[in-house]
């Protein structure tokens, strides 16, 4: 039986199968929201979804399965659009949380099938090429390792307690941990303990790729109560020939001229460390897909961090070297912290003017970084081979925030609101990058007489007078092919996406034209 949502005043209904038909109805009954929250054990056919419907003269909304509908009407106001964005930004919040939620149990490391799994899961959402490198492939001054999978572990004391377990946390056991099985006495054993004294109630994320050893995590409390005596450990893993997995997407611009968006996908359960910047660029590629018209081409890519793009290099060196114009590093996006972003190796690409002019008009705190080292994958990006400008655009910096590398990066830790905010930022960038042409006047010689071309009067109606023209005046007297779109709004002290929009006017108006 489904559940039926009674409109007041109106003969409109949620019907069982979640269809909404079109409703016309009087002025008085303008603006009605209603929500309703439907119980499994209400027999509703859309549990624990919140159906949202607004409804209005011209349109009614139905949010269904964490989809919207809209019956299509003649005329659709300024206030049913608005809510209409804010429900589908709501249900794109969603998604993304659900993305995060599925993907964060899963022990994933540099290879194996956690990776292969967490690929299969991203890749049910946007189109992938998965490739696999064989181990022992020489990439530069590395080589792929052997391949690690593990099913379980734990310690379990003479009393037959397990007192840790790999089943309860997957931080538990040290990433890449070779096979033990033995009993050892507490002192033999306590070597290959890790915990954090000055943080007891976490559980560390320790690794081993390089080095053959096994070992454990476990919160500093629990280590201290650890008893002499006698302990079972047990270790059930596998390192042997196999594979480092990886993948990409491809949208192609009306460019050759590359965007690389890079994330990588090798920790075990930590959300804001690396599974954020996954879930964020899962739906950057969403965005840039729907979008019309790009100018660039974007390459999508999901590696283990370190090893994996660096193998990644390796099979596209001259690709790289020939193509890719800037990139991003997306990791640690989905925290409360402010806003960070790291420049590129460069310092003064364009993709460093167009984060600092977005961050400064965003109403977001933030600060800018010079570029540094270590990092993540943009010091492989940008070694001095490829020398690669890439940026990464972050919240709270890794290795900054208290919760880095342990337990705490939970779920609990990143809200959906906060990757939210960090995809529109993206957007925003995107858009920035997509605008940021350099420019030439057509009249050159003394200012264009404006109202010639409609031009004299504000059209912008909203914006006072003074500002509009020095902003025109300004874009023209600029564009002379030296200086880019971004370079004049900072002139200007305007966000680069407002004037583009000055920009298109011009262009439309055959004033100006892209060198």
């Amino acid at each position: 039986m489904g559940c039926k949502l009674d409109l007041p005043e109106a003969p409109q209904q949620f019907q069982d199968s979640g269809q909404c038909s079109r409703h016309r109805q009087g002025p008085e009954e303008e603006g009605l929201l209603q929500r309703h929250q439907c119980t499994p054990s209400g027999g509703c056919d859309f549990p624990d979804q919140e159906i949202v419907v607004l409804h209005n003269k011209h349109s009614i909304l139905c949010r269904r399965d964490r989809f919207l509908d809209r019956e299509a009407c003649e005329e659709e106001t300024a206030e049913v659009r608005i809510l209409r964005s804010r429900l589908l930004l709501k249900g794109s919040q969603t998604e993304m949380y659900s993305l995060l939620k599925e993907l964060f149990p899963i022990c994933r490391s540099i290879t194996g099938d956690g990776v292969r799994e967490s690929l299969g899961i991203i890749g049910r959402r946007i189109p992938l090429r998965v490739t696999e490198v064989p181990s022992g492939t020489r990439c530069f001054d590395w080589t792929v390792p052997d391949e690690w999978n593990i099913s379980s572990a734990s310690i379990t004391d003479s009393k037959g307690r397990k007192t840790v377990d790999f089943a309860d946390n997957n931080l538990h056991v040290v990433n890449y941990s070779e096979p033990f099985s033995g009993t050892l006495e507490r002192e033999e054993l306590m070597p290959h303990l890790h915990s954090i004294p000055s943080q007891p109630d976490v559980i560390p994320y320790v690794t081993t790729y390089y080095k053959r050893r096994w070992g454990f995590c476990l919160r500093h409390k629990d280590l201290l109560k650890l008893k002499k005596g006698k302990y079972k450990v047990e270790i059930k893993s596998s390192l042997k020939p196999g594979s480092l997995t990886f993948a990409d997407a491809v949208i192609p611009g009306r460019t050759k001229k590359e965007i690389v968006i890079s994330s990588y996908l090798c920790h075990p359960s930590l959300a804001n460390d690396s599974i954020s910047g996954v879930v964020v660029a899962t739906h950057l590629y969403k965005y840039l897909k729907a979008r019309k018209d790009n100018y660039y081409s974007y390459r999508f890519i999901f590696v283990p961090e370190t090893i994996g793009a660096i193998a990644y290099l390796k099979m596209h060196k001259e690709h790289f070297l020939k193509n890719v114009y800037a990139g991003l590093v997306l990791t640690c996006l989905g925290d409360s912290g402010p806003f960070n972003y790291k420049k590129t190796r460069q310092g003064d690409h364009s993709l460093d003017r167009i984060c600092a002019n977005v961050l400064k008009h965003s109403g977001h705190p933030y600060s800018l970084r010079e570029f540094w080292l270590p990092g993540s994958d943009e010091r492989q990006y940008s070694s001095p081979g490829f020398n690669i400008p890439v940026g990464s655009l972050m919240r709270s910096v890794y290795g900054e925030f208290k919760e880095y590398h342990t337990s705490d990066d939970d779920l609990n830790f990143v809200k959906e609101k906060h990757l939210e905010e960090t995809l529109q930022m993206y957007k925003s960038v995107i858009d920035a990058v997509e605008s940021d042409f350099h420019y030439i006047n057509l009249n050159p010689f003394c200012e264009l007489h404006l109202s010639k071309y409609g031009l004299g009067s504000n059209p912008f109606k909203q914006e006072d007078p003074n500002r509009y023209f020095r902003k025109i005046l300004t874009l023209l007297n600029f564009s002379d092919g030296k200086h880019s779109l971004c370079e004049i709004a900072d002139k200007l002290d305007v966000p680069v996406l407002e004037l583009a929009e000055f920009a298109k006017t011009l262009e439309q108006k055959k004033l100006m034209r892209r060198s």
